[in-house]
């Protein structure tokens, strides 16, 4: 009996200690449907489960307001979010890797627009005025625009009539502004042209160009092992541009990042 048990204390002690389950969740976006979210989310899971060799669990949110919440509680080992979320929980989460979007890199620039007609040229021409914007979290369709257009004077929560594009759709924006619901729209630059087989040719024009800000950031928690980071952040960085994990999540790439690199929405969010 006493030898049986020696052998049983051995095999356990030399056995391999079990990987530590880790939580990946993506923030949702009301144009996502509850699929479509868990379609994007199962391929970056294994693809770090593979890379780190330890258990990612797939963690849905039913909506921005619930992933926030989990991920200002610490539920939520590796996010991937908008920078304004991803500041707010910085002092929890450091950021990794930045979206890639082809040439934009890491980066995503916001325009204005409107009709030409409108005599909109500069940021003192939009006071007073209608201005669609995708949502309040979106960095291309906010906050590139909420940033340039304060350091020029122009609080456009302040000065500016705001209201969000249904669904929070880029060609929403771009259909208001073409109809005259409004003044001028937020949208990213890469967006533009997003409408154009509903719109007549030129009935919008790109009339000013806003701050770069940094794409969506892939963070995770500050306690995890160097080791662990390093080895997701090296994985993912090193993607091919057709890998399945990028062409389900909408991007070309990710680029190595530091939390510096969000200073500039740092602001935006306080």
């Amino acid at each position: 009996m006493k030898k049986t048990a020696f052998v049983l204390l051995a095999l356990l002690c030399c056995a391999e200690p079990r990987a530590e389950e880790l939580t990946l969740a993506i923030q949702p976006q009301p144009s996502v449907a509850p699929e479509q979210l868990a379609a994007m989310t199962a391929p970056l899971a294994a693809k770090i489960s593979a890379a780190v060799k330890s258990s990612i669990r797939p963690l849905l949110s039913k909506n921005s307001a619930e992933y926030e919440t989990e991920l200002l509680r610490g539920g939520i080992a590796i996010g991937y979010q908008s920078p304004l979320l991803y500041v707010k929980a910085a002092d929890r989460h450091e950021v990794l890797l930045t979206a890639s979007e082809g040439k934009n890199g890491g980066q995503i620039r916001g325009i204005v627009i409107s009709r030409p007609e409108s005599g909109i040229s500069k940021a003192a021409d939009l006071k007073g005025k209608r201005i669609m914007i995708v949502s309040k979290v979106s960095a291309g369709g906010y906050l590139s625009q909420k940033q340039t257009l304060k350091e020029a004077g122009l609080d456009v929560e302040r000065d500016c009539q705001l209201a969000e594009a249904a669904e929070n759709r880029e060609e929403n924006v771009i259909l208001a502004v073409s109809l005259g619901d409004a003044d001028a729209g937020f949208i990213p630059a890469s967006a533009l042209h997003k409408a154009d087989e509903f719109i007549s040719p030129g009935a919008v024009a790109d009339v000013l160009q806003t701050a770069p800000l940094p794409n969506w950031a892939l963070s995770v928690s500050r306690s995890l092992p160097q080791e662990l980071k390093d080895g997701i952040q090296t994985a993912l960085a090193q993607l091919p541009e057709n890998d399945p994990a990028l062409a389900a999540l909408g991007i070309s790439g990710f680029k190595a990042a530091q939390d510096a690199d969000y200073n500039p929405v740092r602001s935006l969010a306080e």
